[in-house]
C-alpha cells in the first residue's frame, strides 16, 4: 500500500499494482472493510459491461474503488452517475473541453468514447466501481461490437499526457466529493448536474435491452436513474440497456 499524496481523501486506501487480471476482480478478492482504490498499470483480463472484453493498452488508466455504502440496490446503482460526474469534474479540471456523458455509464470526448464505468456488487454490501480511461490510446475499432461509438484517447485528442497515477490522484478526491454530495443531498443534484452534460439530450436515440430496441427522443433521466424516451405511444422508461446514436445494430 503506497503512501497517499496530498489531497487524497481521508480514510481511503490507495493500492498501485504493476499487473493484475482485473482491478475489479482484485477489489472483490480483497473485499476491504474501508474504501480502497486499486490501480493497475497493466490488466490481463479486463472487462466491460455484460462481460465484454475491455482493451487496456499500457499507459491507459484502470482502477477500481471498493467500499460498503449504505442503501438499497437501487441507490447503489445510482453510483454510476456519481462516478461519471466525478470523471467529468476531473477531466474538466485538467482543461479538457468537449466532454459529455452518455447514459448509463460512458464519458465522451468530441462525441467519441473516452472512458467507461463498470459497477458491480460481487457480494452483499460490497460495491466495486471500475473505471477505465483511454489516456494514451483507444482500442482497435475493428475489435468493437457493431454500432459502438468510435474510441478516442486523451493524448490524441488534446495532446495532454497524464500518467495513470497522477490521474488517480485527481480522480479519487473528485469521486469522494460527489459521493458526499450524493449521501448528503440525495440523487436530485447529481441528476441535475448529469443532465447538464448529457449527450444527445432532446435528440432521437435508440436504447437496446436484452429483449428489444426502442427509439425515441431522449427526454430525461428520472429520479431512479432510468432513461426516459419520448415515443408516439408516450414516455418509455429504460431501466438498463445500451444506447446507440445511429441505427441500432442487428441482434
Amino acid at each position: 500500500m503506497q503512501a497517499a499524496p496530498a489531497g487524497w481523501p481521508a480514510g481511503v486506501d490507495r493500492v498501485i499494482l504493476d499487473e493484475i487480471d482485473s482491478t475489479s476482480e482484485e477489489a472483490a478478492r480483497r473485499a476491504p472493510v474501508g474504501p480502497t482504490w486499486i490501480m493497475a498499470r497493466r490488466q490481463t483480463g479486463a472487462r466491460g459491461r455484460r462481460g465484454r472484453a475491455w482493451s487496456m493498452p499500457e499507459g491507459n488508466f484502470a482502477a477500481s474503488l471498493s467500499w460498503r455504502p449504505d442503501g438499497d440496490p437501487a441507490a447503489l446503482a445510482l453510483r454510476s452517475f456519481v462516478a461519471s460526474l466525478a470523471l467529468h469534474d476531473t477531466l474538466a479540471g485538467m482543461g479538457v473541453a468537449g466532454l459529455s456523458l452518455k447514459w448509463p455509464n460512458d464519458v465522451l470526448l468530441d462525441g467519441r468514447k473516452l472512458a467507461g464505468i463498470l459497477l458491480e456488487s460481487p457480494r452483499p454490501g460490497l460495491l466495486v466501481l471500475g473505471i477505465g480511461v483511454n489516456l494514451v490510446a483507444g482500442p482497435d475499432p475493428s475489435a468493437l461490437e457493431p454500432g459502438a461509438l468510435a474510441p478516442i484517447s486523451l493524448r490524441d485528442a488534446s495532446g495532454l499526457r497524464i500518467e495513470p497515477e497522477a490521474f488517480l490522484d485527481a480522480l479519487a478526491p473528485a469521486v469522494a466529493a460527489r459521493e458526499t454530495q450524493f449521501t448528503t443531498l440525495g440523487f436530485a443534484p447529481i441528476r441535475s448536474a448529469w443532465l447538464a452534460h448529457a449527450a444527445r439530450l432532446g435528440e432521437t436515440i435508440t436504447a437496446r435491452t436484452m429483449t428489444d430496441a426502442t427509439s425515441g427522443t431522449f427526454e430525461d433521466v428520472d429520479a431512479e436513474g432510468h432513461l426516459v424516451l419520448g415515443t408516439p405511444d408516450g414516455p418509455v422508461r429504460i431501466t438498463a440497456g445500451d444506447v446507440f446514436f445511429g441505427e441500432p445494430p442487428c441482434s
